[in-house]
């Protein structure tokens, strides 16, 4: 045998899969298909990344089996991946909703640190690896690969699956591990993508197009769950957190609620200000909440050149409506090019929830993105990642 194990994607679980052998004084190669490790840490956080949430729990989590990643989380939490980044010298920083960021350093330090410890444990990362084959053996596998044209054969009794999803595939996303998956009877829990902008089309795409660069802090939400954060008009529909977090949940078809002011009641305010000022016109009285380019544009709907004093009962509810439910009916979403992560995947149910081995497949392991594990927005999949990889890491 080649090695104690191979892995295969040089992603954040991975890398922590191969370190975390690394302590266990076990020998792994990791294959990966891009030209260095790491590509989608390196773009996490607008290059800062958010390597993990203070606030992680499985409730941050859509699976179709929901209490799947809790015995990950319970051998790796979130104070454990403190705890290791500290280690090796990079200090958290909340930013916002318990994100952690790196304090004075970045995502490039990031995988820096990753493969300096490779380094130090003796762990090979084999890049421009582009794996063809793999052939399930009686006492393991054999994984063929190919590097610079050459074919190269490797064999081991525990291989390791950390190919991501199909997010983002100009950065060498792939479906390795779907494939891999159908191939050998594995069902497959239906993917989409994830943590993505959603697109607006006919007569309502002009409307929202004028409005391109503008932010707003909002509450979004549908039939099952709402978020509370900014949302970013953009010249083919909405993006921002507020509708990323929002978008995992969305299926074609349905309406998205807009709570364009949640944290006051415009009912309220009107009353108020038509007791200080009735003079003041609707417009104004916007302002002081939004850009004027929004005001104006909300002018479709509402009467903004009235006094608020003059305002009709059924002027008034139209404010309400339209202030606190502006609905939304995307055409669709920006697919998996924008996509920051996939929902659905392997299904759980073909894998042991306490040692992420393949149930049918001994000796296999899956982790990461390509199971059916999708967390919101703010580091809870890079969460995931770590807790994942120091689980298989057990277990090799």
């Amino acid at each position: 045998m080649d090695a104690d194990a191979i892995i295969i994607g040089a992603g954040a679980c991975g890398l922590m899969c191969a370190v975390q052998a690394g302590y266990l004084g076990k020998k792994v190669i990791v294959l990966e298909k891009n030209d260095k490790p790491g590509a989608k840490i390196l773009i996490s956080g607008g290059g800062r990344c958010n390597y993990t949430n203070q606030l992680a729990t499985a409730e941050q989590f859509i699976s179709a089996n929901p209490h799947f990643v809790k015995s990950a989380f319970n051998q790796w939490t979130v104070e454990d991946t403190i705890s290791f980044f500290e280690t090796y010298g990079i200090l958290g920083k909340e930013k916002t909703l318990g994100q952690l960021f790196p304090d004075d350093k970045n995502a490039k330090d990031v995988v820096e640190m990753f493969t300096a410890a490779c380094a130090d444990f003796g762990q090979e990362i084999r890049t421009k690896a582009d794996v063809k084959d793999i052939d399930v053996l009686a006492d393991g596998f054999k994984v063929t690969y190919e590097k610079n044209g050459k074919m190269i054969s490797l064999t081991t009794e525990k291989l390791v699956i950390a190919t991501g999803g199909l997010p983002i595939p100009k950065m060498g996303a792939t479906d390795f591990a779907l494939r891999f998956a159908r191939k050998h009877q594995l069902n497959i829990v239906e993917t989409a993508p994830a943590l993505v902008p959603l697109t607006i089309t006919g007569k309502d795409e002009e409307w929202f197009a004028q409005l391109s660069g503008n932010s707003v802090f909002c509450e979004v939400s549908n039939d099952e769950i709402s978020f509370e954060e900014n949302i970013l008009f953009t010249h083919w529909g909405l993006s921002g957190p507020a509708i990323l977090q929002i978008s995992s949940f969305w299926r074609r078809g349905e309406v998205v609620n807009l709570n364009l002011l949640p944290n006051e009641n415009i009912i309220l305010l009107l009353d108020e200000e038509r007791r200080l000022n009735g003079k003041t016109l609707v417009s104004t009285l916007l302002n002081r909440f939004y850009t004027k380019k929004l005001t104006d544009a909300l002018g479709k709907f509402l009467p903004l050149n009235k006094p608020v004093a003059s305002l009709t009962s059924t002027e008034i509810q139209l404010m309400d409506q339209t202030i606190h439910r502006f609905k939304v009916k995307p055409a669709g979403d920006k697919g998996y090019d924008k996509a920051e992560v996939m929902r659905g995947g392997i299904d759980t149910n073909e894998i042991s929830s306490k040692t992420l081995e393949c149930k049918k497949i001994p000796g296999l392991f899956f982790g990461g993105e390509c199971m059916d594990v999708t967390g919101w927005l703010g580091g809870y999949n890079f969460q995931w990642a770590w807790a994942s990889g120091f689980v298989i890491a057990q277990n090799l």
